[in-house]
């Protein structure tokens, strides 16, 4: 099982020295949250049963790809993730080059998360339609993929139009860097079983994760795409818990060892110390169709 840290849930006054100590001390990865911008006025949620946004609107928000490039700087083996990041509201071309730079500075150390986005009028601030947010998603991901793989590419879709076009470097990764598709709904399954790596959860309860695996596998095999989806999940306290979100199918969890941002650095230590020797090889159970 692979264990990762949330740096979204800790000051970012730490978040280097954080990075630099997970490095250190054997854990596989990091995972910062991403938005483009955060609306005074909002509504909704990803949570199901929530009124209200999990985010006030002054929450603090680097731009995450530039931010992961600064770390693996900082690190040598450490993997970067974005928690998720909202393909939809940019360019292709725009994404394209972020994403392949950082994978190429980090020496493929890119663990590239995207979602459909969840905020209504995050799109709205930007001049986009919510309503299509799907098939634009779906356009992005698929022209990304081109240019990170393909030596000439020209597109005519719904939403992008542009002639042959050429894009160097490609990323260290072929045929493109992993692909960790976040969301819950139909969507969002499909999405993780034909064009992604991984699956990221966010409203599903511990125990509905099998069901959906097994659907993402089915769709998997459909689309004739060999391998499994790595599922990653936030949480994760003791060693029990852990053990038991493995046997549930989830390849990696993103765990918080300390109680407040000031105990966070040793809380890190005495985790990777007590927990990470006992369940890094703890075996995965695989979801199948």
């Amino acid at each position: 099982m692979k264990i990762g840290i949330s740096l979204g849930m800790l000051n970012p006054s730490l978040w280097v020295e954080a990075a630099r100590e997970a490095d250190r001390l054997g854990y596989e990865s990091v995972w910062i949250p991403e938005h483009l911008v955060i609306p005074v006025a909002m509504t909704g949620s990803p949570h199901a049963g929530d009124e209200h946004p999990p985010i006030p609107a002054n929450v603090p928000v680097f731009d995450v790809l530039s931010y992961l490039s600064f770390l693996a700087g900082q690190t040598e083996h450490i993997h970067f993730g974005t928690q998720v990041y909202n393909i939809g509201l940019r360019h292709p071309f725009v994404i394209a080059r972020a994403v392949t730079t950082l994978d190429v500075v980090s020496g493929g150390r890119l663990e590239f998360g995207i979602g459909a986005s969840w905020l209504e009028a995050e799109w709205e601030a930007v001049g986009l339609d919510f309503n299509t947010r799907g098939r634009r998603v779906d356009e992005t991901i698929a022209i990304c993929q081109r240019l990170w793989s393909d030596e000439v590419v020209e597109h005519h879709g719904e939403f992008f139009d542009f002639g042959p076009v050429m894009f160097e470097p490609k990323p260290t990764h072929s045929p493109w860097p992993p692909l960790h598709v976040g969301g819950d709904g139909p969507a969002a399954l499909r999405r993780a079983a034909t064009v992604g790596d991984g699956w990221i959860p966010m409203n599903h309860a511990l125990d509905d994760i099998p069901a959906a695996a097994t659907k993402i596998a089915q769709l998997r095999h459909d689309a004739g795409r060999p391998g499994a989806v790595e599922i990653t999940l936030g949480g994760g306290g003791d060693l029990d818990d852990l053990r038991h979100r493995a046997d549930l199918g989830i390849g990696r969890a993103l765990v918080r060892p300390w109680q407040s941002s000031k105990d966070a650095l040793e809380s890190m230590r005495r985790f990777a110390d007590e927990v990470l020797p006992e369940i890094r090889d703890y075996p995965v159970t695989a979801p199948t169709p």
